[in-house]
């Protein structure tokens, strides 16, 4: 079970996104829930996407501040889900 960033809802890992903060920095979707990093999870719904890229719940989570060229790519990924 994990937790939604944004809705704090507790869901099965499978019915859950990955991101996950890449050594470069940069945070990507990571489909297949096995990259190296510090994860968070999201709901696949575009609120939750919404309210965790924009008012700062995913970089509380993983303990890093998003450029607005990232929150920008991801929220894009986001609309994909």
């Amino acid at each position: 079970m994990r937790t939604c960033a944004a809705c704090r809802k507790v869901k099965p890992k499978r019915e859950l996104v990955r991101l996950v903060c890449a050594e470069n920095g940069a945070v990507e979707v990571d489909t297949k829930g096995k990259k190296n990093g510090r994860g968070a999870y999201l709901c696949p719904s575009r609120e939750c996407w919404e309210k965790g890229l924009k008012h700062g719940q995913l970089d509380r989570v993983l303990r890093i501040t998003l450029i607005p060229e990232n929150k920008a790519q991801l929220l894009e990924q986001g609309n994909n889900y």
